[in-house]
């Protein structure tokens, strides 16, 4: 028999030993690969999740912020800001403090209701927030005026009547005006101007703030912008993932 025939007839009888050896083992192994393929289908789709990089929000604090918008007195704080205790009147009458906004996501803006310019824009979009977020109790959102002596609770019960706000949803405040201003500018941080909070004193600010349930601000947004509506809908996701 030539030698290359030899050959060729060697290598068939091994592949087919091979391929009978490969049968065997399947066969042997077949609990083994049912582990390993269920295995692969459940644990590596969690371990990616445990390993993949979080989408989370920055935290703010001062020193994150563009100085023109953080009062002096607070400018050199660079970690665990978080919004001053405060004691507001909503639309009813009732006392409001930060312990009504425990274990909530919610919204700050600051506004006045005689406003004829940004404000109704604002509230318009604060509005369409609330009814996106209706039925979910994580989320609050608390308004400010900016001019507490003239939005008395008759004043803002009309105003949260016509603008369609959800008691004990939407908190929309009146107060002590040297409080609303400091907060504005030491816990929000809304608005450019300086002032003392006094009778001269003005602000008017679009600006919308995320806080988080450690009050913690994790957003700022333009509220007179509907797509900055759609980005605050897209990161209270986030942060409720997060959280």
């Amino acid at each position: 028999m030539p030698t290359s025939q030899f050959v060729t007839k060697w290598d068939q009888k091994f592949q087919i030993y091979e391929f009978m050896y490969l049968i065997n083992f399947f066969k042997k192994s077949k609990s083994t690969l049912i582990f390993l393929f269920f295995f692969t289908l459940i644990f590596v789709p969690i371990l990616y999740f445990l390993v993949k990089p979080k989408n989370k929000l920055p935290v703010y604090n001062p020193v994150d912020v563009n100085p023109r918008l953080v009062d002096d007195s607070v400018k050199h704080i660079n970690k665990d800001h978080k919004v001053a205790s405060f004691t507001l009147i909503n639309q009813n009458g009732e006392t409001i403090t930060e312990s009504d906004f425990k274990d909530k996501i919610y919204i700050a803006d600051f506004f006045f209701t005689r406003c004829q310019t940004i404000c109704p824009v604002m509230t318009g979009n604060m509005a369409d927030l609330q009814e996106y977020f209706k039925d979910d109790r994580e989320i609050k959102f608390l308004s400010h005026s900016v001019t507490p002596i003239m939005d008395s609770v008759p004043i803002l019960r009309a105003y949260a009547t016509k603008k369609g706000t959800i008691d004990g949803k939407w908190e929309i405040t009146t107060g002590d005006k040297k409080h609303i201003y400091d907060l504005a500018r030491k816990s929000y941080f809304a608005v450019l101007d300086e002032g003392d909070g006094g009778d001269q004193d003005f602000i008017h600010t679009e600006q919308f703030i995320l806080v988080d349930k450690k009050k913690q601000i994790r957003g700022f947004y333009d509220g007179t912008d509907k797509n900055e509506m759609k980005r605050i809908i897209k990161d209270i996701g986030i942060l409720k993932n997060e959280n």
